[in-house]
């Protein structure tokens, strides 16, 4: 019922930029909140930015400043767009949706397959 697809990622060098997307379709009825979460070899999942069903754009703190987390006025298609990139924020990184379908009354938690960011120095 639900589609995610990622796209971007890549390879760049330290203080570069590179930019991911995510677009989602299927039988949607509401977006209740969306971002990107990250996961580097031995470690755990984190949330990097979020965007709530209302309020700020939620950034980690190792990105505050360098990450910008954006999305179309229906949410289905969003931007992260990574600048000054750290040798740290190599990981494989998943989009994520909390999405309300029609005839549901909870939402689900949706990912997206993960795209690969490498960083060099």
């Amino acid at each position: 019922q639900v589609q995610l697809v990622e796209s971007g990622g890549g390879s760049e060098q330290a203080g570069g930029s590179l930019t991911l997307s995510c677009a989602v379709s299927g039988n949607i009825y509401a977006i209740n909140a969306q971002g990107y979460y990250r996961q580097a070899p031995g470690r755990e999942r984190e949330l990097v930015a979020l965007i709530p069903t209302t309020g700020d754009t939620y950034y980690d703190h190792s990105v505050q400043g360098r990450f910008v987390l954006s999305a179309e006025s229906d949410g289905r298609t969003m931007t992260l767009q990574m600048s000054n990139l750290k040798l740290e924020d190599a990981a494989i990184y998943y989009c994520h949706y909390q999405i309300l379908l029609f005839r549901e009354d909870v939402a689900t938690e949706y990912w997206g397959q993960g795209t690969q960011v490498t960083v060099s120095s």
